[in-house]
């Protein structure tokens, strides 16, 4: 009875915890209407011209954001644009301003059902209510007044780059000549099979006085997710900073939510870390180069408009001098046990939530396989077979106590109608019947503690992984990150489910009240899976097609033993 009583708890636990995460997506403080965001986009730039001179003690003409955020606007700019194509990006280059207007990520597909098309992460140029919005605007501030704008227009040797077959780093260099008399270039840095772009930021003071002027990097979106993020469970969606503890070298990683920031804007001034837009699969963040003091700022607008903006300090450039300000920009997947590579700590955008002590082990032995395999479901298999064989012993000591249970059912019945009204009695003949059969009744609940944090551990892997997206498997699964689109696991999760039920024999000594709910139970199951990832539901298919060869292994010993239900 303990038993049961455990086992439906936990799976009332689980089916809590993912209408929690269900719950969140629709009407959490993440969710935010977008409706009305493109309309705002004129107005919201103006806006942001007052936040983006707050970061700095100096008090800067920074320029406000450019107008190419109206749709309008940037039909007219279509031709000043420099296309860059690599062998993992191809970007657009917006020479009004100099930033960055379009990238698509090669490597990644829209959707499963429309693998053809590629990845917009960057797209500054979405119209649509609930279309995904993202640009990054790059320059220098002054004091009285602005030293680049939005609005400044760059030049550059050609209007293609394409990375050839053997080269490793391809430059794509921007000029602005100031009739006052200074010049701004700009360099984007491309790398062979890199989501990582370094920006040169760099002023020439010709002028015969001081110049002063300070470089910014600004990224802004909306509040609609690149891709198609899972439909059921809700993963962060904000911003993420590697923020400096103290003035020491400890840094340390915190997340704002979208809900948050608009009531309580963030802001920082560091050496080092970094500043990110996050969400499911993809990032975009701002790597100052370690050891430059700059200021971090990020906030919410009103309309859903997200801003990040690292800062750098003014700089007092004297005549016939040169300033210069470099940073790496990263733009594209979380790549899971590779982000530290690109910067300290970056790593920790692979977000697994309180489990990530279980998931990030799981994933590796998970990538293992894949590399042994190379199918993401095969690989899911093997390690399926690997936790279920870990956790034999302990299923083994589950099924002994559960027949032990069975056997002395009688006498504990008996023993509960004798003692009905003296509960420390109870208590202490039953106490006693366990030591002096060798069983623990609570030995069966183990097996179904240890493995609910790999459950919930896995699910997170194979939600956050953006390795498994558009992973395929056989036939048609072509997406384990997605739901099966023709229901086929979870109908045969609900089947293993029913004839693991008929082979522990749990159904047969329970009240009819019982022995309905749990014969509902796979076919309620099996309804709930099918919003889940096809990978997540394969996992449990092999477990429980595991367990039932385990029941009847461990069933042949325990009727040796006398113990077998029959």
């Amino acid at each position: 009875m303990e038993t049961r009583r455990f086992a439906f708890l936990a799976v009332l636990a689980v089916i809590v915890f993912f209408g929690y995460q269900a719950w969140q997506k629709e009407y959490g403080p993440g969710a935010q209407g977008a409706g009305s965001q493109q309309a705002n986009y004129g107005r919201q730039a103006s806006m942001s011209s007052s936040s983006a001179s707050t970061v700095s003690q100096t008090p800067l003409a920074a320029p406000a954001l450019p107008s190419e955020e109206r749709p309008s606007a940037i039909a007219s700019a279509s031709s000043r644009y420099v296309s860059v194509r690599t062998n993992t990006l191809h970007v657009r280059i917006n020479l009004l301003g100099g930033g960055l207007q379009r990238v698509v990520l090669e490597k990644y597909s829209v959707s499963e059902t429309n693998p053809s098309k590629k990845l917009v992460f960057v797209n500054g140029s979405s119209a649509g209510p609930r279309r995904p919005f993202l640009v990054f605007h790059q320059g220098f501030s002054g004091v009285k007044t602005p030293v680049t704008s939005p609005d400044t227009v760059y030049t550059a040797a050609k209007s293609r780059y394409v990375l050839a077959p053997k080269q490793k780093v391809l430059e794509v260099p921007l000029t602005y000549e100031n009739p006052a008399g200074y010049t701004v270039h700009a360099i984007y840095r491309f790398h062979r099979g890199s989501y990582a772009v370094d920006l040169i930021q760099t002023i020439a003071n010709h002028t015969r006085h001081p110049l002063q002027a300070g470089p910014y990097e600004i990224w802004l979106r909306n509040d609609v997710q690149v891709g198609e993020p899972h439909k059921f469970a809700e993963s962060f969606f904000g911003v993420g900073v590697y923020e400096q503890k103290g003035n020491g070298t400890n840094y340390g990683f915190k997340k704002i939510g979208l809900g948050h920031l608009k009531k309580n804007p963030f802001s920082a001034k560091q050496a080092g870390g970094w500043l990110a837009m996050l969400q499911q699969y993809f990032i975009a963040v701002t790597i100052p180069k370690p050891g430059q003091e700059v200021s971090f700022s990020a906030k919410q607008f009103s309309s859903g408009l997200l801003q990040t903006q690292v800062r750098g300090g003014i700089a007092e450039i004297k005549p016939g001098a040169n300033f210069k300000f470099d940073s790496t920009l990263y733009i594209g997947p979380k790549l899971q046990g590779r982000m530290d590579a690109v910067a300290p700590g970056l790593g920790l955008t692979e977000d697994y939530g309180l489990l990530t002590p279980v998931a990030k082990p799981l994933f590796w032995v998970l990538s293992e396989f894949h590399k042994f395999s190379g199918n993401w479901g095969v690989a899911i298999i093997l390690l399926t077979l690997l936790v279920r064989g870990a956790f034999f012993k302990l299923s083994e000591s589950q099924y002994r106590s559960m027949a032990k249970m069975r056997k002395f059912g009688p006498r504990i019945k008996e023993l509960r109608e004798r003692f009905a009204d003296d509960k420390e009695r109870l208590n202490k003949a039953m106490m006693e019947l366990y030591k002096k059969e060798g069983f623990n009744p609570l030995a069966g609940c183990w097996p179904l503690v240890l493995q609910f944090p790999v459950f919930i551990a896995l699910y997170w892997v194979l939600i956050e992984s953006v390795e498994l997206r558009d992973a395929p498997f056989i036939f048609w699964l072509k997406d384990l990150s997605s739901p099966d689109p023709y229901y086929v696991l979870p109908v045969l999760y609900g089947i293993t489910m029913w004839i693991q039920q008929r082979l522990s024999g749990q159904t047969a000594t329970m009240d009819p009240t019982q022995q309905k709910l749990m014969s509902v139970m796979p076919i309620g199951l099996a309804g709930f899976f099918s919003f889940f990832p096809s990978g997540l539901v394969l996992y449990y298919v092999v477990s429980n097609t595991f367990t039932i060869a385990q029941q009847w292994v461990i069933t042949r010993r325990l009727e040796k033993e006398g113990l077998a239900h029959r």
